[in-house]
């Protein structure tokens, strides 16, 4: 007499065949291209720490701007190809708080704060720690759901990548020979490290520059191309000139920020007021 068979038994050879389908899902490639830039820049920002100890500063400094440049790419280029996933938010945080807290902190710590030995170390740490709470604050206010549109327009505190090239301002100064060593401004240095590390996690409102690019005018469209390979070109053939003007128009701009932000501020709350109660 052939066996019946057993109904429970087909479940499970069902369950063991979706478990091993699910273990083979195919990921879209979309979603790998971000985060594969995002590895680049963490390894751009690892291999800067390794030429700061071998002395090679400009080329250190460099990598660290790289890495600048390729967390702008990666994030939009997430949200164009719609290949944002939870993964890669949480690698980007990782890699952002090596490329901009920690190789810029060895960076200055090498080129000038280690002649204050112990001082300078933690004024380093400083650096570090305060990049790794600036992008800590950033990760739990992404998941306010209260959180006006317009504050889409503004930071809190300097961001990660800004911190960092301000961080690296006397590096550039001393690479034009401006400053003539390192060492000897360290305490200089200090104070201003300790500056930019406090303006990270500081509620200092500042421009953000994610609501850009979107959308713009076809007659500005030239113009915009222009005046984007102008800059790209002089960054290449002038570069610590170009970062030093743009480390200070950031600075200029700070409190430029600050009135725009509370403009935006009380008209909000004015249309707030204005709006009868439901």
């Amino acid at each position: 007499m052939a066996d019946i068979p057993n109904p429970e038994d087909e479940t499970i050879v069902t369950s063991h065949r979706e478990q091993r389908l699910r273990r083979f899902k195919q990921v879209p490639i979309r979603i790998l291209v971000p985060n594969l830039i995002t590895l680049l820049a963490l390894c751009s920002g690892v291999t800067a720490i390794r030429l700061g100890m071998e002395g090679r500063y400009e080329l250190a400094v460099g990598a660290v701007i790289l890495a600048i440049v390729l967390d702008a790419v990666d994030g939009r280029l997430a949200r164009f190809l719609k290949g944002t996933s939870r993964f890669g938010a949480e690698l980007d945080s990782l890699a952002d708080f090596v490329n901009f807290g920690v190789a810029p902190a060895i960076l200055i710590y090498l080129w000038s704060l280690n002649s204050l030995k112990s001082l300078g170390w933690l004024v380093a740490l400083c650096l570090a720690i305060c990049c790794a709470l600036r992008l800590a604050r950033f990760n739990v206010a992404i998941d306010d759901p209260d959180k006006p549109a317009w504050m889409m327009n503004f930071f809190t505190g300097a961001p990660a990548p800004a911190g960092a090239g301000l961080a690296m301002a006397p590096m550039y100064l001393g690479f034009l020979g401006i400053i003539p060593d390192g060492h000897e401004v360290a305490w200089a240095v200090l104070p201003y490290t300790a500056a930019v590390a406090l303006l990270m996690v500081s509620r200092v409102p500042t421009f953000s520059g994610k609501t850009l690019g979107s959308r713009i005018s076809r007659d500005l469209v030239l113009p915009l191309l222009g005046v984007a390979a102008l800059v790209v070109v002089s960054l290449i053939t002038f570069p610590w000139e170009m970062l030093t003007a743009m480390s200070l128009l950031y600075i200029a701009l700070l409190p430029v920020g600050m009135r725009s932000y509370r403009r935006h501020k009380a008209d909000y709350e004015r249309r707030k007021a204005e709006t009868p109660a439901a």
